[in-house]
C-alpha cells in the first residue's frame, strides 16, 4: 500500500517536472521565434497600411494565439482530471483488503482493546482529515479551469 503511494507520488512529480521543463524550452523557443515573426510582420504591414493598422493586426494575431492556448490548456486539464478520477475509481479500497483486516485483528489481539481505543480515536481523526482533503481535492478538480 505504502509502496503504491510512493510510486504514484514519484510518477506524478516526475511527470510534472518533465512537463514543466518541456513547456519552458518550448516557450523560450516560441518567444524568440515570435519576436522575429512579429518584427517581420510589423514591417510588412507598416509599409503597406501604416502604423495603426499594423499594430491592430498584430494585436489580433496575439489574441487568437492566446485563445488557442487557453483552449488547449483547458482540454488537457480536463483530461488529466478525468484520468485521476478513473485511477481513484479503479484503486481498491483499503478496508476491502484481507491483509489489512487480518493485520488489524492481530493488532487488536496483541495490544488489547483498552489500549487500542485511543489509537483508534487518533486514527479516526486522521481518516477524517484525509477524507476532507480528498473531498476538497475532488471539488477543485471539478471546478472550471481558470
Amino acid at each position: 500500500m505504502a509502496l503504491r503511494i510512493v510510486d504514484e507520488l514519484k510518477a506524478t512529480v516526475s511527470s510534472t517536472l518533465r512537463q514543466a521543463s518541456l513547456i519552458s524550452v518550448a516557450a523560450l523557443a516560441l518567444l524568440i521565434a515570435a519576436g522575429f515573426l512579429c518584427a517581420a510582420a510589423f514591417v510588412v504591414v507598416l509599409e503597406s497600411y501604416g502604423p495603426v493598422v499594423a499594430c491592430l493586426v498584430l494585436a489580433g494575431i496575439f489574441i487568437l494565439v492566446a485563445i488557442i492556448a487557453g483552449v488547449i490548456y483547458t482540454v488537457h486539464k480536463r483530461q488529466m482530471a478525468a484520468r485521476a478520477r478513473e485511477r481513484r475509481a479503479r484503486a481498491p479500497h483499503l478496508l476491502a483488503d484481507p491483509l489489512v483486516l487480518t493485520t488489524g485483528l492481530q493488532l487488536a489481539r496483541s495490544i488489547g482493546l483498552k489500549r487500542l481505543i485511543p489509537l483508534l480515536a487518533i486514527g479516526g481523526v486522521a481518516l477524517g482529515f484525509l477524507a476532507t482533503r480528498a473531498t476538497a481535492q475532488d471539488a477543485q478538480d471539478e471546478a472550471p479551469a481558470e
